[in-house]
């Protein structure tokens, strides 16, 4: 009886775990409507699926304010809680008008809690209020990259203009992971926000990402962030980030009614984190020639160009430069001139920066010709000194001259009286 127990809680437990189900054929399916996974180091996109296709992200928006609050504030900046916050629809921590909360305690709440009052709290305390701080929250995403995004207010409820892609919520949890302050906070499984002048009591936080929960199932020891989101007309969405031998991941899934997005991103870390790197460019190397009209340069990588793909793959890649005019450019072999997309399937999956390959324009016209150059610095330092010469005796005679002519005139008057 003893065996047979013990072989059922072994069954159990080999049940619960989470299965990764990646072969090396291609990536894992994911349930979501879009859905990414992206090199955070590189810009790279490792796996696309609708990455661009907008839809309305629920509180996953909370990264974007979190951004924010940690670029525009310092944690133990005091903040005084407003008329408006205690009164935000959804999830939230009860705040209290004129209650004075820390910056990192809101933060606490905004990230573990998705506390939509924390949202509203930190928005009216950076721009004022809700609209100037969707202002804000939309310039930002555009400096980051983001194409397919459109905020209205800091915490994700539904509004039908309130939009963003996978895409656009990999490039904002991006930068978001850059900040020192953030791990600390996102990797917090429990928090007690300590008592206010409002509020006598200790408000006890839990983590809902799972993957950073050491006793969850889906528990995933190289997470070091996220953040989910919910609602009837949202669905599911969910925007992770992971870290393993120094390489970093992002996962972003939007609009999963199957609520598989744990498992999904899990299945799709461990896809990314096995894939092989290969250099496809390094510096110097020939990349591509830039042709318009008559003119015709050969451009080379400014940088190595790195790309993760699966074991004995060779990747093709469609080349778009930069429409730069480069024809009617000056600069030298070796400067940096312009930088081309590399796409695979219909995705850019990078950004190559090229050099000129030879010299070009005005510059190359100079120097190209060392005899040249020589003689046109020989005829600088003689003409000039030369050409001044003659202005300055040319200049000494005419003055003689009008003195001459003076002085004969008045010996003419003298003559005549």
């Amino acid at each position: 009886m003893r065996r047979l127990t013990s072989i059922f809680i072994a069954l159990i437990m080999i049940l619960s775990i989470p299965s990764v189900n990646v072969s090396a054929s291609g990536a894992p399916g994911v349930s979501a409507d879009s859905a990414i996974l992206m090199d955070a180091g590189t810009g790279e996109i490792l796996y696309a699926k609708n990455i661009d296709t907008a839809y309305p992200p629920a509180s996953t928006t909370k990264i974007m304010t979190a951004l924010l609050t940690l670029e525009n504030c310092k944690l133990d900046d005091v903040v005084t809680i407003g008329k408006n916050p205690p009164y935000a629809d959804g999830s939230k921590l009860y705040l209290f008008e004129g209650e004075q909360i820390k910056v990192k305690d809101l933060l606490y709440g905004l990230i573990l809690a998705s506390a939509n009052d924390c949202a509203q709290a930190l928005a009216e305390h950076i721009s004022g209020s809700v609209e100037e701080f969707a202002v804000l929250m939309n310039k930002r995403a555009k400096e980051l990259g983001c194409t397919s995004t459109n905020f209205v207010n800091p915490s994700g409820l539904y509004d039908p203009n309130h939009k963003t892609s996978s895409k656009d919520l990999a490039l904002i949890m991006r930068e978001l992971a850059k900040q020192k302050d953030y791990p600390e906070i996102a990797k917090t499984v429990a928090y007690k926000m300590a008592p206010t002048n409002k509020n006598d009591l200790i408000r006890p936080l839990w983590n809902e990402n799972k993957l950073i929960q050491q006793y969850s199932p889906y528990y995933y020891p190289y997470c070091f962030g996220g953040k989910t989101g919910y609602t009837v007309q949202s669905q599911h969405s969910y925007v992770t980030v992971a870290e393993k031998d120094g390489r970093r991941l992002v996962v972003a899934l939007v609009h999963d009614c199957n609520k598989t997005f744990f498992q999904d991103s899990i299945n799709l870390f461990e896809y990314g984190f096995n894939l092989e790197k290969m250099t496809i460019y390094s510096k110097g190397e020939f990349v591509t020639d830039y042709t318009k009209g008559k003119t015709t340069l050969p451009l080379t990588a400014a940088e190595d160009f790195y790309y993760y793909g699966e074991s004995g793959s060779s990747p093709k890649f469609d080349l778009k430069l930069k429409n730069d005019n480069l024809s009617l450019k000056a600069f030298s072999k070796g400067d940096e001139v312009t930088s081309v997309d590399l796409s695979k399937n219909g995705v850019v999956v990078g950004t190559l920066k090229l050099s000129g390959g030879a010299d070009h324009g005005l510059f190359r016209v100079i120097t190209g010709n060392i005899f040249l150059s020589i003689f046109s610095v020989l005829f600088v330092l003689v003409a000039v000194p030369f050409g001044l010469r003659v202005y300055i005796v040319a200049r000494r005679r005419k003055i003689r001259r009008r003195l001459k002519m003076k002085h004969q005139n008045r010996y003419k008057k003298y003559d005549r009286s």
